[in-house]
């Protein structure tokens, strides 16, 4: 009998000799709340991967209400010592590198890595920073093409950027490139913040069509600037589908919710014991075309047969 109890009391024994299981702690960096569908897919990536929230992880945001604010809530992520920071976007990043040099960094749509800093190469970007790159400057030409095949005699586009934005000298490059080979007139007009919105619209209603660079300030805020656009009649280019998803006239760019997803796959490394030095920095796999055909009705334009033939999403 006394064999039998210690056999029965051995399993509690080793269960109570069990160390209780590691939640990681997750710092999500970012100007403005995400989009639903970034988180979405970030979450999406995390369970794919083994990871439930409030089980093993748990996500802890940085969230600054400007750019201005992004030190202070890089800076508090790091006082709370959490294991990795993700970083939404380049200000994001270039501030969570300027808080930590110990801390792992993964940076989910910063605009070319290299030419910002961020890192020494793609293939071994060094230091406590990697991640998901958005090398889409190339991008601004085709943009500027499918604009000008919806607006029949456009001649001037309004460039629209976030000022303090360091990886927007490339993509306005770019843009002026693309913008004389095919005869446009360039206008850049650079905000600071969501208060500038009004005004600037205001001054680009004398432009034909807007081409809207990579920016979180302006995901955080899309549906005010959906409506702006609406409410001045003026064919916005976005780069990301959720502006179009939110009444916009049309995307051509990365798949950023996958972006979000896949971000979760470096994160999983790097708390099994990954360095950020060796992880390369992955570029886009995936570009998609979308046209909201209602928002082109309400500017009275006619999308070609040709532009529809090759989209990947038409929203009526």
């Amino acid at each position: 009998m006394l064999l039998l109890g210690g056999l029965l009391t051995a399993p509690c024994e080793l269960r109570a000799q069990q160390k209780p299981m590691t939640v990681y702690r997750i710092g999500f960096l970012r100007n403005g709340p995400p989009p639903e569908t970034f988180i979405g897919g970030f979450r999406q990536g995390l369970r794919e991967l083994g990871y439930v929230e409030g089980q093993n992880i748990s996500i802890e945001y940085g969230l600054a209400g400007s750019v201005d604010q992004l030190p202070d809530a890089a800076a508090e992520l790091v006082r709370r010592n959490v294991d990795v920071i993700i970083a939404s976007g380049t200000p994001p990043v270039l501030a969570a590198k300027n808080a930590t040099r110990t801390i792992p960094i993964v940076f989910v749509a910063a605009i070319d890595p290299i030419a910002t800093g961020l890192a020494a190469s793609l293939a071994r970007p060094g230091g406590n920073v990697t991640g998901f790159a958005l090398l889409g400057a190339d991008l601004m030409g085709k943009r500027l093409e499918l604009l000008r095949e919806v607006i029949p005699g456009l001649s001037r586009v309004a460039v629209l950027a976030q000022e303090i934005n360091p990886g927007n000298a490339e993509y306005i490059r770019q843009a002026e490139l693309g913008g004389r080979a095919l005869g446009l007139q360039l206008q850049v007009m650079a905000v600071h913040n969501a208060g500038d919105f009004e005004e600037a619209f205001s001054e680009m209603r004398a432009a034909g069509a807007v081409l809207q660079l990579d920016d979180v300030l302006f995901t955080s805020y899309r549906r005010q600037l959906v409506e702006l656009a609406a409410r001045n009649q003026l064919p916005v280019m976005y780069t990301f589908r959720g502006f179009v998803d939110a009444g916009g006239l049309m995307a051509y760019g990365v798949d950023l919710p996958d972006h979000y997803r896949r971000a979760a796959t470096y994160v999983d490394k790097i708390l099994k014991g990954a360095k950020p030095a060796d992880l390369p920095v992955q570029q886009p796999t995936k570009l998609e075309l979308v046209i909201n055909l209602k928002t082109a009705k309400a500017l009275g334009l006619t999308v070609p047969p040709s532009i529809l033939a090759r989209v990947d999403e038409v929203i009526e």
